[in-house]
């Protein structure tokens, strides 16, 4: 997983829209970068509608929010209207972003072994330089550390 102080990797990838979203594009802003496993799995759901219930709070500290998958655009849509999510959601269906950034790591459940992505968050400041990792975050509580982290 990249570290505190790595330039965090540029990419392009679609949006729910199918608008191409480059991750330069928020130069000057800090972005909260998260990456999740699947829309409309129980812990995906709750871990975006608590951004989505604070995304005033990071809109008034000029904070863009990216939620990146590997579920494709159309599942996106489908996920954000159902939970009337208000933040960017990217679409990584080859799990290149996810992997660059180190969040698509060997999983055990139940015994059995596969490779998905680990629930984790990056703060990437205002030069794209990564300020703040969190691996192996908790749905949960993950929006909130975040928000706390910000206000110092």
């Amino acid at each position: 997983m990249l570290e505190k102080g790595t330039k965090a990797p540029d990419f392009v990838l679609s949006d729910k829209d199918g608008n191409e979203v480059s991750l330069s594009s928020f130069i000057g802003r800090k972005v909260v970068l998260y990456f999740y496993p699947r829309d409309n799995t129980p812990g995906c759901s709750r871990q975006a509608c608590a951004f989505a219930e604070s995304f005033e709070e990071f809109k008034n500290l000029d904070v863009a929010v990216i939620g990146i998958s590997k579920d494709s655009v159309s599942s996106h849509v489908k996920f954000a209207e159902k939970y009337n999510l208000p933040f960017v959601l990217l679409s990584d269906p080859e799990h290149k972003v996810i992997e660059s950034f180190g969040a698509w790591q060997e999983k055990k459940n139940y015994g059995k072994v596969s490779f998905g992505t680990v629930r984790s968050t990056f703060v990437i400041d205002e030069n794209g330089i990564i300020e703040k990792v969190m691996p192996k975050v908790k749905p949960d509580t993950n929006a909130a550390e975040i928000l706390e982290y910000l206000r110092g």
